[in-house]
């Protein structure tokens, strides 16, 4: 049976950069939120929507596997923060690429998106149903932010993509070990808006002492089960492509599963948390760096509300 593997990546990020100093006006500074998320700024969006970030991501990681977008046949976009309730951002991204052969609809895990997202493109493309699927993870919290309150060091913008295409070659996603637990569902939340409140903004509510739990204890069991049950031990990962939340969470997980953090991909200091955009974000700065070809055994590992969380193994070459 052949396998799917990642044939192309692609990301993008506004241009607007917010650097830490911003945040003095409401009791932070530079030097904590580096020193304990990691992250040094943050890129914001202006007139863009997620829709707008997730095209063009989704343009370059078509053109980055030698694809055109005719060639797509499924696009699959993780966002918590869609340009309307209705219709899909998917949708507005598969009419802004032209890719009018594709089926497009989107999948809501907030930060666990892209891996969600993933292991849902996975399917498609081993039972055949799909030959290429395009899966995004785009998101623009910046519109869900309160500015004014301490919180608002934690997210930026952006998007990242990546096609995922069949191979008779000994290569691609191995496993997958995916979660939720609806018992956390109030350690992060975005309230609806009633519709006397349609003027007002709807802002993104963090327990992140609960957050910091979960992702520490849940995320290092998961990977260890996936390892286990392929019989694959941590020394033979070569690199570990996270979820971006805090330095300090990474630092964690890598731990306690044993993995030297020298091995994990880390991009927060440019762009802090972009939410479902972070793990295809993460990993086309890892293929562009040139990590992702020179390892054999890749991890990937995502936390986020609900909760969800889970991990993926990929074998390169």
């Amino acid at each position: 049976m052949h396998n799917v593997y990642i044939k192309g990546t692609g990301a993008y990020v506004p241009e607007k950069v917010i650097h830490n100093d911003f945040f003095e006006k409401v009791g932070s500074s530079d030097k904590w939120i580096y020193n304990t998320l990691g992250i040094r700024e943050r890129r914001v969006v202006t007139n863009e929507k997620s829709s707008d970030l997730a095209a063009n991501a989704g343009k370059k990681a078509i053109e980055d596997a030698g694809m055109s977008v005719n060639d797509i046949d499924l696009i699959i976009v993780a966002t918590s923060t869609p340009d309307k309730q209705a219709p899909s951002c998917a949708c507005y991204v598969q009419e802004k690429l032209k890719a009018h052969n594709a089926v497009a609809f989107d999948l809501s895990a907030v930060c666990s998106g892209a891996m969600f997202a993933i292991s849902v493109g996975y399917q498609f493309v081993k039972n055949n149903t799909y030959q290429n699927v395009l899966v995004i993870g785009a998101d623009t919290f910046s519109e869900i932010i309160d500015w004014d309150r301490r919180d608002s060091v934690f997210f930026g913008d952006g998007a990242g993509a990546l096609v995922l295409s069949q191979t008779n070659e000994d290569k691609g996603f191995i496993d997958f070990n995916l979660f939720s637990d609806g018992r956390g569902a109030n350690h992060f939340t975005i309230e609806n808006k009633t519709p006397n409140e349609a003027y007002s903004k709807a802002y993104f509510y963090m327990d992140g002492k609960e957050i910091y739990n979960g992702a520490t204890q849940l995320v290092p069991q998961a990977i260890n089960q996936l390892l286990d049950k392929n019989e694959i031990s941590v020394t033979e990962i070569d690199l570990m492509v996270p979820h971006q939340p805090s330095i300090g969470i990474l630092k964690s997980i890598a731990k306690q599963i044993g993995l030297p953090f020298e091995k994990v991909l880390t991009n927060m200091d440019k762009y802090a948390n972009t939410s479902g955009g972070t793990i295809p974000i993460a990993l086309d700065d890892a293929v562009k760096q040139g990590k992702f070809d020179a390892a054999k055994y890749v991890l990937f590992a995502a936390v986020g509300a609900g909760m969800t969380w889970g991990t993926a193994l990929y074998k390169t070459k």
